[in-house]
């Protein structure tokens, strides 16, 4: 158990490692207590225009119970958190990182009360779901599973899409949606139920729990950024590669904190951009911080189960990021080779 957050989080059970448990999900079905996460929901007639303002997504559009990876910006085009949102017939379900929770509220309620000042008449409400917990199944076996559990056919249930349901009876949310590159879903439920819910799954023996170390080499084989490492508030969706996440009306609108630089960048391109890089030789795998030859650093590395070879994240200059450039990684006082490399290292099987 480890520091998290504030909260105490597994990085790994008894019975795998984390090769073992990321090798498992990668071929069944893994569960993951992600309740430390914070979840709300943002009611109001006003709701839409106001998150607007704050996201690069086009909410407005997305269909009822479609969801959407998008960023919260600053007014410097920086990241100040990563999220999914998801449209409700009357309001918006937004899960972003426990890390950021404080952050995450201080800027919504302070962008709230200008939005208020400017529109007085505005209706907007953020109600904070401290009675909700969140876990994530993932792996290629679980559609079948949760088939079992529920009455809805889940080969209607497409990547990024979410239904109300009952499990054995027991009320959830479920989204198609994942950290790990897999198919998989994340499942909002009350949390006197949760429990319950978990023992249920894990009673197929194809289910075994998962923590924080195999989620994080899993979400990395994945190209899929981690706060504080792989995205700041001095990062912009550009630099990161994630300008597929500002939709085309956003970026015609440019009405979102931010807009006027990201948006500039984007049309003269960054100056440097987050690359993914491969080990060419065996060794010590690089680490958050190991130095690049020529410039910046690791932001992201661990070995890779999958592909036994070391993969790593890393922000370059531009002129760095073709792919196949080779590039050197100081670890341990020496230096081994490397190559940029597309993301994501592992393809993904998300359910389209």
């Amino acid at each position: 158990m480890v520091p998290f957050a504030g909260y105490s989080m597994p990085v790994l059970y008894s019975d795998l490692s984390i090769k073992d448990s990321h090798l498992h999900t990668r071929s069944s079905a893994s569960l993951f207590d992600v309740s430390h996460m914070l979840q709300m929901e943002i009611e109001g007639e006003d709701r839409i225009r106001f998150f607007e303002s704050l996201v690069v997504a086009d909410v407005k559009n997305l269909p009822e119970n479609g969801a959407t990876l998008t960023l919260y910006t600053n007014e410097s085009g920086g990241i100040i958190d990563d999220l999914i949102v998801s449209k409700k017939s009357n309001s918006l379900y937004v899960v972003s990182n426990a890390s950021r929770s404080d952050a995450d509220l201080e800027h919504l309620n302070r962008e709230k009360s200008l939005f208020l000042q400017k529109n007085s008449n505005a209706k907007l409400e953020f109600n904070i779901l401290r009675d909700s917990s969140l876990l994530a199944f993932q792996g290629p076996k679980t559609a079948q599973i949760l088939q079992t559990m529920l009455k809805e056919n889940l080969m209607e249930l497409k990547f990024m899409n979410a239904i109300e349901t009952s499990l054995d009876g027991i009320p959830v949310r479920l989204t198609r949606c994942g950290y790990t590159g897999e198919d998989g879903f994340e499942i909002k439920v009350h949390n006197d139920q949760a429990a319950l819910l978990a023992q249920k799954l894990l009673e197929n023996e194809s289910v075994k729990l998962a923590g924080l170390g195999a989620r994080d080499s899993l979400r990395l084989e994945a190209g899929l950024c981690l706060y504080g490492n792989d995205i700041d508030m001095k990062t912009t969706p550009i630099q990161a590669v994630l300008a597929w996440t500002i939709a085309k009306r956003r970026r015609s609108e440019a009405n979102f904190l931010g807009a006027d630089i990201i948006l500039k960048e984007l049309k003269e391109k960054p100056k440097i951009k987050r690359i993914g890089l491969i080990g060419i030789e065996s060794g010590p795998p690089a680490r958050s911080g190991s130095k690049i030859y020529s410039e910046p650093k690791i932001t992201s590395g661990v070995p890779s189960p999958s592909l036994e070879r070391n993969i790593a994240m890393a922000y370059v200059p531009s002129e760095f990021s073709k792919i196949e450039t080779p590039l050197f990684c100081e670890i341990r006082g020496k230096l081994f080779e490397y190559q940029v490399t597309k993301m994501p290292f592992v393809k993904a099987n998300y359910f389209m």
